[in-house]
């Protein structure tokens, strides 16, 4: 049988493509297709620890059974608009553009009368890491797979916290210093649900949603170390009954 698997950042690298289709077993899960890769890309078994893993756009276990014409991900770590912005994809209080996101047009269209408190995130580009200096940075994304996870918390946000309302916005593609890569908008009654929810927006999307950033310095590009996968989520190495083993790797 035949599936289609998918490869970003440092891994997109190490495969030399974004994706491609492989012929399987019936019967084959997607320890199979781990151990072909590991074959083909050695440098693949020292990150084992750090990838998760998705199929069919759902964080899954390497157990996991394939079917034909399944999709099978392999995720490093992740990193971490407007009315008028052109979108790639909006799902529910979730949006990914490729355009300069307008923040003050997503608070206007975010608030109303019963707010006491209207909060608002930005993540912005600086302009060094690590003593280096940045000049831009290159955003990509899981993309179906990331809204679908960004309207997730979206909608876990609104049930954990008291918040009225919330807006998720990502920019992909390339931005220069200064530029908003990402806002997370909260309306509330109360000004300590807003913070609650918009730190736990952020921090939890940082760890989970399927989004890679490439930094690139006057002396060549890196992909950006990413946050280990929380531990809800199993490890391309980890047993069935298996723990995840929490080690960081490039992204």
């Amino acid at each position: 049988m035949r599936v289609r698997v998918l490869f970003f950042g440092r891994l997109r690298d190490l495969a030399g493509k974004p994706s491609e289709t492989i012929e399987l077993r019936e019967g084959a899960s997607i320890r199979d297709v781990l151990a072909h890769y590991e074959r083909r890309i050695p440098q693949l078994t020292e990150s084992m620890g750090s990838l998760a893993l998705a199929l069919n756009q759902q964080y899954t276990s390497p157990e996991a059974q394939l079917s034909a014409d399944d999709e099978v991900a392999i995720l490093p770590p992740v990193s971490g608009g407007s009315l008028n912005t052109v979108q790639i994809k909006r799902r529910g209080y979730a949006s990914m553009v490729r355009s300069p996101i307008d923040t003050q047009a997503t608070l206007a269209r975010l608030k109303c009368g019963d707010d006491g408190a209207a909060l608002v995130f930005e993540g912005v580009v600086r302009n060094h890491t690590h003593g280096r200096k940045t000049l831009y940075l290159d955003y990509e994304a899981y993309e179906d797979m990331a809204l679908q996870q960004m309207q997730s918390l979206a909608t876990e946000a609104l049930e954990k916290f008291q918040i009225r309302d919330v807006a998720l916005i990502h920019r992909l593609g390339r931005l220069g210093i200064g530029e908003t890569s990402v806002v997370i908008a909260v309306a509330s009654a109360h000004r300590a649900a807003a913070f609650e929810a918009c730190r736990w927006l952020i921090d939890t999307l940082k760890r989970t949603v399927p989004i890679w950033k490439k930094e690139y310095f006057e002396d060549g590009a890196v992909w950006a170390d990413g946050e280990p996968f929380p531990g809800s989520i199993p490890r391309a190495n980890s047993a069935a009954q298996g723990s995840p083993t929490e080690r960081p790797a490039s992204k």
